[in-house]
């Protein structure tokens, strides 16, 4: 390369770079000023209040069947993830209850169970402590039952099992975060209020069920409740049939 070519080689180079430097550092690039609508706007997103868990806590206690039809065909980018969101709100739970005064009602009635039948130890017992302390668990299967008695009641609509799984989820989920309050509430105040709370948060969940599929339909909250209920009937009733023949077998032998 010949000195001209080499001179205006380095002459370009320099100007490419300080065209790059100058884009780099473009004041339309530069970051924005730091001042009270600036740290406003990081504490909601730290917080995430306009997507993520404080936004779906506060989409599904709103619009709880509007917001979950949307993110079933449109939009799943706001709300929390339906797996994720309901072993939140059962961790909450499961932290709270722990601290609730007189919870020891599962201990009096497994020492009373197994007295009467001779037993050290029941499959009952441990099964009920196992949904207690598993409250992940307990609501994703209690889900599958209560799915199944919606597909039964609401079987004139389009929506597959795992559509109305996830409608179950976001629906349990905060329903427990309701019982959740209410068991701090009752801490706090000393007022007996865990029947409220378990009361409206199964009115949230059936009304949020009927919403989904049509809340202008008054026999859709009826239908909402009662398949609500029976599933949850439904959930009880299998480990609890299947619990106490356990101890029959074992009490006979």
């Amino acid at each position: 390369m010949s000195e001209n070519n080499k001179a205006e080689f380095h002459k370009n180079h320099k100007v490419k770079r300080e065209n790059d430097y100058n884009y780099k550092y473009d004041s339309s690039e530069m970051p924005k000023k730091i001042d009270g609508k600036y740290i406003f706007n990081e504490i909601v997103h730290i917080f995430n209040f306009d997507k993520g868990i404080f936004y779906t806590i506060k989409e599904l206690i709103i619009r709880p069947g509007k917001s979950i039809l949307y993110f079933i065909q449109k939009d799943r980018s706001k709300l929390v993830k339906p797996i994720t969101y309901i072993l939140f709100c059962s961790l909450f739970y499961t932290i709270t209850q722990k601290h609730l005064i007189n919870n020891d009602f599962l201990n009096v009635f497994g020492r009373g169970y197994n007295d009467s039948l001779g037993l050290k130890e029941s499959a009952l017992v441990n099964i009920l402590k196992w949904t207690k302390n598993n409250y992940g668990y307990t609501n994703i299967l209690m889900s599958i039952f209560i799915a199944l008695w919606i597909k039964l009641f609401f079987r004139k609509f389009s929506y597959n099992l795992f559509e109305i799984l996830t409608l179950l989820l976001y629906v349990l989920g905060t329903s427990t975060l309701i019982y959740s309050v209410f068991i701090i509430l009752d801490i706090l105040t000393n007022y007996k209020l865990l029947f409220w709370g378990g009361t409206i948060g199964f009115i949230y969940s059936s009304y949020a069920i009927a919403q989904f599929y049509n809340k202008n339909k008054v026999l859709n909250y009826f239908k909402g409740a009662i398949a609500n209920f029976l599933g949850m009937i439904t959930f009880y009733f299998i480990p609890l049939i299947v619990g106490i023949i356990i101890d029959i077998i074992l009490n006979s032998n």
